[in-house]
């Protein structure tokens, strides 16, 4: 019987470099595997069935290269591309390693600093447009403080903001086909991180030179690590045409930043995830932001990485059974029917509206009284979820 759950390129899979390439380096544990080259990871993700790899500018070319070095790379990195057919969605600025950006990039104390880290990023976003990125994340990982004593909330967002109205402006004049999509964290590595959630990065970009240019990246570990429901952020980066591209993985709440393999500890917050991607058409690359467990070996990582796409897959699969499944079917139509006198009385303002509003008699009690069948709809779902519907 033929796998149904093997990803073809029309799935749009991708990985970092940094995410199958983590050699297992914990802040309490030397690494457990040994380093693979960007060429040896493109062949990894070629193998287990990515369509994608994307990058941080030192994944790919060493902070301390020399212009030949870094040419070489690059030279042997697209040969890579070439030989196995992966493209290059994504790519990014690692603002957060070097210890140049203890105090943040964009929101560094000094403006040298803050400088350097716009030289960085150009030079980062040129090559990733050589490459043939489309879309370009900024996660701020050391844009915060631990101490409120240290930087002026509302310096440091000025200093973000003129950072990225520099770099939309350098794109413009550039004439390059790019997107920017931002990356919210509440935090770590930073005590505290500037744009903390999805809902503060949207309220960001609308105070931008060219907020047309700028969406964000949500991630499924970031959110749920502030207790918020991811799907929620989503949805509302969705709604306000934002949602420019995602990072997929899974995370414990109040946990630190686990990255875990999509779908390994909460399938039915990852099922309503793929149900409503894939549901609204989400048309953009569905990155996969994990790493292995540290305790897995080379042939592990690759279990790890085709696990990833493979519960996506499958879950993908789930929803299209809820859409045909009758008995939830019928719930959800009991569930959403509607009134059409009541609905006469929503809408748009208007004075006439407003005036039958006023006038409408409601039966509170009865409205009060009226429950929904939501317990036996998740239950449904949970039955679907095990494999017994």
């Amino acid at each position: 019987m033929p796998d149904s759950y093997v990803p073809q390129k029309s799935d749009k899979f991708t990985f970092g470099l940094w995410t199958v390439g983590n050699i297992g380096r914990d802040p309490f544990g030397e690494p457990v595997r040994g380093a693979l080259s960007p060429v040896q990871i493109v062949h990894l993700l070629a193998e287990v069935g990515a369509w994608g790899v994307n990058f941080h500018d030192n994944d790919l070319v060493p902070i301390d290269a020399t212009p030949a070095e870094r040419d070489r790379i690059v030279r042997d990195f697209k040969q890579a591309l070439d030989e196995t057919g992966l493209v290059v969605p994504m790519a990014t600025t690692n603002l957060f390693t070097d210890p140049a950006f203890r105090d943040g990039a964009f929101t560094a104390n000094d403006a040298r600093v803050r400088a350097y880290a716009l030289q960085k990023t150009m030079r980062a976003i040129d090559l990733g447009v050589e490459l043939g990125a489309k879309v370009y994340v900024f996660w701020g990982g050391r844009e915060g403080v631990e101490t409120d004593a240290a930087k002026d909330p509302v310096e440091a967002l000025k200093r973000y903001r003129e950072a990225i109205n520099f770099l939309t402006d350098y794109v413009r004049d550039q004439g390059y086909d790019l997107k920017f999509a931002l990356e919210p964290k509440p935090n770590e590595p930073r005590g505290d991180i500037y744009l903390a959630t999805v809902g503060s990065a949207l309220a960001f970009i609308q105070t931008l030179d060219h907020p047309e240019m700028v969406g964000v990246n949500p991630e499924v570990a970031h959110e749920t690590m502030a207790g918020l429901n991811f799907l929620h952020a989503v949805a509302q980066a969705w709604e306000a045409g934002k949602l420019f591209h995602i990072d997929l993985n899974d995370q414990v709440i109040g946990r630190y930043d686990q990255d875990f393999r999509f779908g390994a500890q909460d399938l039915k917050r990852a099922f309503f995830l793929v149900q409503f991607l894939e549901g609204v058409g989400y048309a953009g690359s569905r990155h996969f932001d994990a790493h292995a467990y540290r305790t897995a070996d080379p042939d592990d990582v690759k279990a790890f990485a085709r696990g990833c796409m493979r519960t996506y897959l499958i879950l993908k699969e789930k929803a299209q059974r809820f859409a045909q499944d009758s008995e939830i079917q019928g719930l959800l139509s009991q569930i959403r029917a509607q009134d059409a006198e009541a609905s006469a009385l929503l809408g748009g303002y208007s004075r006439e509206r407003a005036q039958a509003l006023q006038a409408a008699a409601f039966d509170r009690q009865a409205l009060g009284g009226r429950g929904q069948p939501y317990e036996q709809l998740d239950q449904l779902v949970v039955e679907l979820l095990l494999g017994v519907r």
